[in-house]
């Protein structure tokens, strides 16, 4: 037994098994090519044993998630539905999507009530804490329909920062998807979390937003639900979430 197992534990190559990573026979030829580590250590004995509630384990480089009583989810938010679990005013909120949930949810950031997308809802606060903070950069992408025909040089003033009442904003991003006479369709990617963002920095820049979707947070996508739809993310996605603030 090497110093750092877990007496008491269960073999690594059945905690990846029931994660679903691999079979766990497959499992084993994960280990022994050393492409799993067990809290930051590469570990490639196939008698390694783990304490599932406490390790933190790696696969390629992408974390797997072993707590079942974690849940994850995204949520394709309608327009005019608030971004609160329970509102005292009654009107829609996020909360009347998961009411029959048994985990105890809460959304990951906001998205005001006319703006639709993407909002992630999970039980791990965590990874909702590190996605929601700045110094974390997780990028968000949006695809906003502007007033007016956007002029060449706004991708370039936009990724060069515009200032605003509380500051100053620039985006990781910008692209023209379409043009139509009196509108543009543009995508905006940053990793500003300030109320409103992307409608004021594109109004002060003379284009009033119209519509505004947000498409994906980090690499997780929208995918092409009807909005009101709650998908489970993959494991994939949820590892995704978590190598992008370092956990």
């Amino acid at each position: 037994m090497t110093s750092d197992e877990t007496p008491d534990g269960v073999r690594l190559q059945k905690v990846l098994a029931k994660a679903g990573v691999a079979s766990r026979r497959a499992a084993e030829e994960l280990i022994v090519q050393g492409r799993v580590s067990v809290d930051g250590r590469t570990v490639r004995e196939l008698g390694r044993r783990v304490d599932p509630d406490n390790a933190v384990i790696h696969v390629d480089g992408t974390r797997v998630i072993l707590r079942e009583d974690q849940v994850y989810y995204a949520l394709n938010k309608p327009r005019g539905v608030h971004s609160t679990m329970e509102d005292d005013q009654g009107r829609p909120c996020v909360g009347d999507y998961v009411r029959n949930r048994a985990e105890r949810l809460f959304h990951v950031g906001r998205l005001d009530a006319e703006t639709e997308g993407l909002l992630l809802l999970t039980n791990d606060g965590d990874l909702a804490h590190r996605l929601m903070h700045p110094s974390f950069h997780v990028p968000k992408t949006y695809l906003a329909e502007v007033d007016g025909l956007v002029p060449r040089g706004l991708g370039k003033q936009l990724k060069a920062g515009v200032e605003l009442e509380d500051g100053p904003v620039k985006v990781d991003a910008f692209r023209v998807k379409d043009m139509q006479a009196g509108k543009t369709l543009v995508e905006v990617v940053l990793h500003e979390g300030r109320k409103h963002i992307v409608r004021r920095l594109l109004a002060e820049t003379g284009h009033p937003v119209r519509k505004l979707v947000r498409t994906a947070v980090g690499d997780v996508q929208l995918g092409n639900g009807k909005p009101g739809s709650l998908r489970r993310l993959t494991r994939e996605e949820v590892g995704g979430l978590y190598r992008a603030v370092d956990l």
